[in-house]
């Protein structure tokens, strides 16, 4: 259905008339967000990875995400930068970081975290590689929150090492058959529509040759969904299996059995999304180390000094690393394989917070005494060895940074 007003679908828009109509809108339809400064020992003290909620927290998380996102879009401030024909504005992509910029500034109902997944994964491999059925028919409902998207490319016996994958598939006729398991599957539990990765050809001495790309529709019959429990006590993650699953062969994302040139695109877009991402609300983790620090009295300790002086530089080359890769962004450089550096840079300062961490609250990070802002670091510190798995191992990582960016012969 189309519901956007004349303005959401004018064509040569200024800049300054986006902010002024954007501003407009977010004024009449959000409360300003007030950024009260934050105070050691006041509010929830949680310092964690993963979203900790339940299945029902999601869902209510996620309809009023839902909600927020189709009037944004309706009132065609999402997606400018889209192409017309698929729901966009075909603006250039300075309005949508202005209308990232001016939406920080007020309190809603983003979901961020819920449609990560779909909008910087999926939603960019389907218009790079989808078919024109597909474009059409999904990458406007995505944009403005119809539907949410999952990656469905790990699995048992395929992690980083992604051209081993095992999930089959084999044509009849105009579908295609599915069978195989999935793991580590963020959303799966609320996703519908799901990016798949499948062996359809065994043919070729290369792995890389013989995987097909599809979309999925996560309502399919054949498909179970089961949480995983981690060691953090939460779900963040799903296993799917997939039985018979009847796949139509429009939801193809590029040629028969070249799937590995579609997973790169997906695969630099995921490690573009973590090496620039950001896990604080209220006091950023950075700061919350050197308060705790201040707070135990090792503030002035030598050591844990030197390795707050660390974490305070590597918090800046963060800083001007994402401002170099948002100024690459503006040249229209899509994600490549420099992503690879951001993402082992995040999880070795994660690592060194880990260390900080435990150096600081000693035996207070494994027994809850009721003090504010200690042991509630423990679900940090099981969370953090998962960045050196998620998006590709440590290992996987220094080999494309070796042989796709130092030119370096494989090993």
């Amino acid at each position: 259905m189309e519901l956007r007003n004349e303005f959401a679908v004018a064509a040569g828009v200024s800049e300054v008339q986006f902010r002024d109509a954007a501003s407009a809108f977010l004024a009449a339809n959000a409360k300003p967000r007030h950024r009260a400064e934050a105070r050691w020992g006041e509010g929830p003290d949680r310092v964690g990875l993963f979203r900790e909620s339940t299945p029902e927290e999601d869902l209510r998380e996620l309809a009023e995400a839902k909600a927020w996102r189709a009037t944004c879009y309706d009132a065609g401030f999402i997606w400018a930068s889209g192409p017309v024909e698929y729901g966009g504005r075909g603006l250039p992509r300075a309005f949508d970081r202005l209308w990232a910029k001016l939406e920080s500034e007020y309190d809603t109902p983003t979901g961020a975290n819920l449609f990560l997944v779909g909008l910087g994964m999926v939603a960019p491999t389907t218009l790079a590689h989808g078919t024109e059925e597909a474009k059409q028919r999904y990458l406007r409902a995505l944009w403005r929150g119809e539907l949410i998207g999952c990656q469905l490319f790990s699995e048992p016996g395929a992690g980083s090492d992604l051209a081993n994958v095992s999930t089959n598939a084999v044509r009849d006729g105009g579908e295609w058959v599915v069978n195989g398991q999935k793991v580590w599957t963020s959303g799966a539990h609320y996703s519908d529509l799901g990016l798949l990765l499948a062996r359809t050809s065994r043919d070729s001495d290369s792995r890389h040759h013989g995987l097909t790309m599809f979309l999925v529709d996560m309502n399919s019959p054949g498909i179970d969904i089961r949480p995983l429990r981690q060691m953090t006590g939460g779900t963040s993650f799903y296993e799917v299996f997939l039985t018979d699953v009847r796949i139509p062969d429009w939801h193809r994302l590029g040629d028969v059995d070249g799937g590995w040139r579609v997973a790169l695109t997906t695969l630099m877009n995921e490690r573009a999304a973590i090496g620039g991402g950001s896990a604080s609300s209220g006091f950023s983790t950075t700061r919350r180390l050197f308060e705790l620090a201040r707070h135990a009295g090792l503030n002035e300790d030598p050591v844990i000094r030197q390795k707050l002086a660390q974490l305070w530089i590597r918090s800046q080359i963060t800083r001007y690393s994402r401002q170099r890769a948002a100024a690459r962004a503006r040249t229209g450089h899509t994600p490549g394989p420099e992503n690879s550096i951001a993402k082992l840079f995040l999880v070795q300062t994660q690592s060194l917070m880990v260390d900080l961490a435990t150096a600081i609250n000693g035996a207070k990070l494994t027994a809850d005494t009721g003090e504010w802002g200690t042991y509630s670091w423990a679900e940090f510190v099981l969370g953090a060895p998962s960045g050196r798995i998620g998006g590709g191992t440590d290992e996987i990582q220094k080999n494309i940074a070796a042989e796709r960016i130092l030119g370096l012969p494989r090993s």
